[in-house]
């Protein structure tokens, strides 16, 4: 098999496998357990945001100030994505961010009231990861078959947990199952797309992988800290505290555990 074969095969063979297990995982959970879950997701962005993605940006910048920056503007970025989202709703129809009682609501404490947009920016965030893990893929197959291997195995098993996360914070954004599973099932194609890009023209993508993992781990920490965590502070009870804590540790271990049996630096 030609080594572009390799890339293509292991990248959507990959992407679909982990996007399999994750969903597995995701969707046997209870819909009761949604919310308590999205503690876990939580975790699984920051873990892979830190642990990750940052790491590797810096490893690819010759100055970290080229990282810190990106994220900075990939935080901006986010930020005023969201607020087209949230302008555009509140045109169309009557607008639950500027009805506060509501916020206060049983209902917003499923945090089923974003119409999307913490879901919109992990898809777009994890995008930009898929497609850098296609060029990392690429990049060991050209220099050997049984290292683009190991490095695929790394990246799907990196890549479990963390899908696992979108898929919580996509059913707690709104989306049906259908919606999140598609969804996911588009973001995994970018890794072929980068895949294959990079096999023609690898010399000339060496400059973007910096920048669109700096950018990838800018959406995670939005999410997580704009969307996801202010929706913990209205169960201010001291067990909910506990469970949610536990639960963002286990998140970030899993993470933690990924990299540190399947490294693939």
């Amino acid at each position: 098999m030609s080594t572009l074969a390799w890339i293509i095969t292991v990248s959507l063979l990959g992407g679909v496998l982990s996007l399999l297990f994750a969903a597995i995982l995701a969707f046997n959970a209870r819909v009761s357990w949604l919310s308590v879950l999205v503690s876990y997701a939580i975790g699984a962005l920051l873990g892979a945001a830190f642990l990750n993605t940052l790491p590797e940006a810096f490893e690819h910048a010759e100055n970290p100030m080229q990282v810190t920056m990106t994220v900075l503007i990939g935080i901006l970025v986010f930020f005023i994505l969201e607020k087209l989202v949230l302008w555009r709703h509140c045109h169309l129809e009557d607008c639950e961010v500027h009805d506060l009682p509501r916020e206060h609501s049983p209902a917003a404490h499923h945090n089923d009231h974003d119409h999307g947009r913490s879901g919109m920016m992990v898809i777009v965030g994890d995008t930009f990861h898929n497609f850098v893990d296609g060029i990392l893929i690429a990049a060991a197959f050209m220099v050997d078959v049984q290292l683009g291997i190991v490095t695929s195995i790394a990246i799907i098993a990196h890549e479990i947990p963390q899908e696992a996360g979108d898929f919580i914070i996509l059913l707690n954004s709104g989306y049906t199952r259908r919606q999140a599973f598609l969804l996911n099932l588009f973001s995994t194609f970018a890794t072929v797309v980068g895949g294959v890009l990079a096999y023609f023209m690898l010399h000339n993508m060496n400059h973007l992988v910096q920048p669109l993992l700096a950018f990838a781990s800018a959406s995670m920490i939005y999410v997580a800290m704009s969307d996801l965590i202010p929706g913990l502070h209205r169960r201010p009870e001291i067990r909910a505290t506990i469970q949610q804590v536990s639960l963002i540790l286990l998140g970030i271990a899993s993470i933690w555990l990924m990299g540190n049996f399947f490294p693939h630096d």
